[in-house]
């Protein structure tokens, strides 16, 4: 099983979720979590221990967020289908998928940790600028990744009829 596997499965990600996760609600609100996060955790400045509340309210959003929104009516979009690419790139162990996309995948994916080390480190030390570098990383390289499973999954609709089903 591999990590992003583990983290779906972290997120109990069963069909029905990942339809409502296609919600480009879904998506974009998303977006909105890290900074949010990230404002939560500073907070500790001013609530002390009192920043697990706004920090365990933003943690359940997360996790809340790909079941609050109703399936979409079309998938026929940039989120829906970065969603509908995330679904195949889960499944790659099972259906392969072009090699040609693994290198910037994992490109992308090292944008993100290093972004995610560096705003980490910001938070830890309460530095402002390494927090918010960090941050933009990881939104850079989030939102390459997620650019890629649009590709990616427009190129595997074409050679898997299930994920053909999946665009409506």
């Amino acid at each position: 099983m591999t990590y992003a596997q583990k983290i779906a499965n972290l997120f109990q990600m069963t069909d029905e979720v990942w339809a409502r996760h296609a919600n480009p609600w879904s998506v974009w609100t998303r977006y909105a979590a890290l900074p949010l996060l990230i404002l939560a955790v500073w907070s500790r400045i001013w609530l002390g221990w009192g920043a697990i509340a706004p920090t365990s309210i933003v943690l359940l959003w997360i996790w809340v967020n790909p079941r609050i929104f109703p399936k979409p009516q079309t998938t026929d979009n940039w989120a829906s289908k970065a969603v509908l690419g995330e679904r195949v790139w889960l499944n790659r162990q099972e259906v392969p998928i072009p090699k040609h996309h693994n290198p910037v995948i994992a490109f992308t994916n090292t944008i993100n940790a290093i972004g995610f080390v560096t705003c980490v480190w910001g938070l830890v030390t309460l530095a402002v600028y390494p927090t918010l570098l960090g941050l933009s990383w990881v939104i850079l390289g989030k939102t390459w990744f997620l650019d890629r499973m649009v590709w990616l999954f427009d190129e595997m609709r074409d050679r898997q009829p299930h994920y053909r089903d999946w665009l409506y």
